[in-house]
C-alpha cells in the first residue's frame, strides 16, 4: 500500500485524468464532492457509473464501465464497497491505468496485489481530495495537522 508522502505527491501531480468509479450525480455524496474538488484543481474527471451511463455528471459524459472510455485514464478512483473492487482493479489493468486508488474505508488487498503485480501504483483507504489538499496546501489553513513540515509550497 502506498502511503509515503513523496509517492502520493508524485501520483497526485502526474495523474491528471481520473476515472471515478461509483461517482454519484448527487452533490452531497462524497464521490461528487471529491471529484468536484479534483476538477477544480485541473484534473479531468471521467464518471463511471452504470446508473448514469450515456448522461452527464459534473458536465462530463458518464460511462458504464472503464472499458467503455475511449481515451487514456491515469488514475482509477474507486468509490465502491471493498468486495466490489477486484473486478474494477482488473479493468484498471486492462485499460492501462497508472494507479488504482481505493477511497476511505475501501481496502481490498487482493485488488491491491493485482494492481501492483501489473505495475500500477496502488493506494488504499485514502481520499484523493484530502490527500491532495494535505500535500499541495489547503488543509493546514483550517488547523489540520498534515504531517508535512516545510517552509516552501510544494510544486
Amino acid at each position: 500500500m502506498t502511503d509515503d508522502i513523496p509517492t502520493l505527491r508524485r501520483i497526485l501531480h502526474s495523474c491528471r485524468t481520473l476515472a471515478v468509479v461509483g461517482l454519484s450525480a448527487e452533490w452531497h455524496r462524497p464521490s461528487y464532492f471529491a471529484a468536484s474538488y479534483m476538477r477544480s484543481k485541473g484534473c479531468r474527471i471521467v464518471p463511471v457509473n452504470p446508473r448514469y451511463a450515456g448522461g452527464e455528471v459534473l458536465g462530463e459524459r458518464c460511462f458504464a464501465r472503464l472499458e467503455d472510455i475511449p481515451f487514456a485514464v491515469d488514475l482509477v478512483d474507486v468509490f465502491r464497497r471493498t468486495e466490489d473492487v477486484l473486478p474494477v482493479a482488473r479493468s484498471a489493468v486492462a485499460i492501462g491505468a497508472k494507479c488504482l486508488w481505493q477511497q476511505l474505508g475501501v481496502k481490498n488487498l487482493e485488488a491491491d496485489a493485482l494492481a501492483r503485480a501489473a505495475g500500477l501504483d496502488s493506494v488504499m483507504d485514502r481520499c484523493v481530495k484530502i490527500e491532495h489538499a494535505r500535500l499541495f496546501g489547503g488543509l493546514h489553513w483550517v488547523g489540520v495537522n498534515t504531517r508535512v513540515i516545510s517552509a516552501r509550497r510544494p510544486a
